[in-house]
């Protein structure tokens, strides 16, 4: 065991090439999903959030089940969707980067859309009615809401990302965890453990964790400026 531990500590240090292959693939695919799954859910979330129209309860509803969604039932919808007798093989995204991705943004939207819709609804009331006194347009209170919720962007941002990074039941099943090509680090732990090869799963592992404890502390410290 201690030999692991110190073979995985120098291939961290030494940058291994298998290494950082895994790491900038988890990279490609954590960070381009986490920032188009903001993109898409935080207009919506503050949408659901502030507004009040026949329906909302149904979507908030939908949205909070889809915020559940077991990755590995999102992994199975796409593949069958994307594999040799699914209505979109022609593509042919199976086993590649993108379909990663596109998995990751449909598991990681619904949580940013969560978030948001809660924080918007605490801060919408009052923005309200200062947006009435100063005769504000839509499009200029939505401006307003999305100013005052700055910090929970970033905040929500953050948990898409450390989601993204930690998932593996769906990039598992749409990437098929092939080596040098669609293997990010959850996978990898996983593939090269069971091959026996704890050292490099060890250093994986290792980044793992020092990236969520970065994430949770940068989170912890957000979170007490929002609440002050």
């Amino acid at each position: 065991m201690g030999s692991a531990i110190q073979k995985a500590i120098q291939l961290i240090l030494t940058a291994d090439r298998e290494l950082v292959n895994i790491l900038s693939t988890t990279a490609r695919v954590s960070l381009t999903s986490s920032i188009v799954a903001l993109l898409l859910g935080v207009p919506i979330g503050i949408w659901l959030g502030a507004c009040r129209f026949r329906g909302r309860g149904a979507l908030v509803v939908l949205n909070r089940t889809l915020m559940g969604m077991p990755p590995v039932v999102c992994g199975l919808l796409f593949y069958l969707l994307f594999s040799g007798v699914g209505p979109f093989r022609h593509l042919k995204l199976l086993f590649t980067v993108p379909i990663m991705i596109l998995a990751q943004v449909v598991l990681i939207t619904p949580i940013v859309i969560g978030n948001m819709e809660t924080y918007a609804a605490e801060l919408a009331p009052p923005l309200r009615e200062t947006a009435k006194g100063l005769v504000f347009s839509g499009w200029k209170r939505f401006y307003l809401l999305v100013n005052e919720c700055l910090y929970p962007i970033i905040t929500v941002y953050l948990l898409a990302f450390a989601r993204a990074i930690a998932e593996v039941g769906a990039v598992s099943m749409v990437g098929g965890a092939i080596a040098w090509k669609t293997n990010v680090m959850t996978t990898a732990i996983m593939q090269y453990t069971n091959r026996g090869n704890f050292s490099l799963g060890i250093a994986l592992g290792l980044i793992l964790m020092v990236l969520s404890l970065l994430v949770n502390i940068v989170l912890s410290v957000m979170q007490r400026r929002f609440h002050r």
